[in-house]
């Protein structure tokens, strides 16, 4: 099984309409993938409270659909 990279964009996107993507994957299975986030709404935030934040515009695929998922955030001036 496995997600799609536009796929996890495009739920990443619905939810950080100003975010920039990079999306690598890992073990070329569509299930373990590595994305750089970047979004103006990560200002403020903790690391782990932006990381909570992509794992919820994920709407549960985390763990289930998308087995793993290696994530960097980084905010957007």
């Amino acid at each position: 099984m496995g997600m799609k990279a536009e796929e996890i964009e495009k739920f990443i996107k619905d939810a950080f309409p100003d975010a920039e993507i990079e999306m690598r994957d890992l073990a070329g299975d569509d299930n373990h993938w590595a994305a750089t986030v970047r979004s103006a709404a990560f200002k403020g935030k903790t690391r782990v409270a932006q990381h909570q934040m992509v794992y919820a515009a994920l709407k549960g695929n985390m763990g289930g659909v998308l087995h793993a998922l290696q994530l960097t955030t980084q905010i957007k001036d």
